[in-house]
């Protein structure tokens, strides 16, 4: 029997696939107690409609702490989504993201440095970076397609598996280029959030090429959500299992007019 937990979802990254769940998305929230946590595996896309929450909305759900051997990161838990229950509409951008601020704000805030050197003495592996400056989100060429194992994979399960669901790959990967309080030189973190593929997908559905919508993502999450007048964050997580923290997500509210106290 697991744990019983309330979390906000705050991190849902694009899918990817997996052999043993088809794919996995990674996902990650805080606790009414205002810890982080993160919930592996969960194949978002193969869910009751009933289950699948959004962003910053409460769900309630039984947790159990994965194996130290599979997965040392303190935050990781492995989810029974049999379990899960979600409450009510996702809490409200209303009032300058008042409501989502007031959880936000509340959890610690360091810059990339920190959180790797926290990592490396207790494999704390979430956290929440608020950058001074955003210079650039870069646009390097992928992987048309998925590896042979993926293909494989997918291939097995139009055989043999329940229903599947296309799950196309990304030709480019998005870095977002930043400096913190501390940074000797810029850092550069990968960008995996899912609302990003998603634009990238619709974009390209709706112009017909690959380069005007990675320029469209472009104009979206570094123009519009790291402009001047927001109160950018970055959701910051590794990747298992090594200290290479990646971009989970975006938090984006307006500055307060008169200036922040944090």
């Amino acid at each position: 029997m697991g744990q019983r937990e309330k979390v906000l979802i705050t991190v849902m990254t694009y899918p990817h696939p997996s052999e043993k769940y088809r794919e996995s998305v990674c996902t990650a929230g805080v606790t009414e107690s205002g810890e982080w946590i993160r919930l592996y595996p969960v194949d978002y896309r193969y869910q009751p409609r009933s289950n699948q929450f959004r962003k910053y909305q409460w769900i309630e759900i039984d947790l159990e702490k994965t194996e130290p051997a599979k997965d040392n990161r303190p935050e990781s838990h492995r989810p029974n989504l049999d379990t899960l229950r979600v409450l009510g509409e996702p809490v409200s951008s209303k009032n300058g993201w008042r409501d989502r601020k007031a959880i936000i704000d509340a959890m610690p805030h360091r810059t990339v440095n920190e959180w790797k050197a926290l990592w490396e003495e207790d494999k704390t592996s979430l956290g929440v970076v608020r950058p001074t400056k955003v210079i650039d989100l870069e646009i390097r060429p992928a992987e048309e397609e998925w590896k042979p194992k993926w293909q494989a994979l997918f291939s097995q399960l139009l055989l043999f598996g329940p229903p599947q669901k296309p799950l196309s790959k990304l030709p480019f990967s998005f870095h977002y280029v930043f400096d913190c309080e501390d940074s000797d030189k810029p850092h550069t973190a990968m960008c995996e959030d899912w609302e990003l593929g998603v634009l990238f997908l619709n974009e390209r559905e709706r112009l017909g090429s690959d380069d005007l919508a990675a320029e469209s993502v472009r104009k979206k999450f570094l123009g519009e959500l790291c402009r001047d007048d927001k109160d950018t964050r970055f959701f910051m997580g590794t990747k298992f299992p090594y200290n290479t923290w990646l971009v989970l997500g975006v938090f984006w509210p307006p500055k307060d007019p008169q200036g922040s106290l944090f």
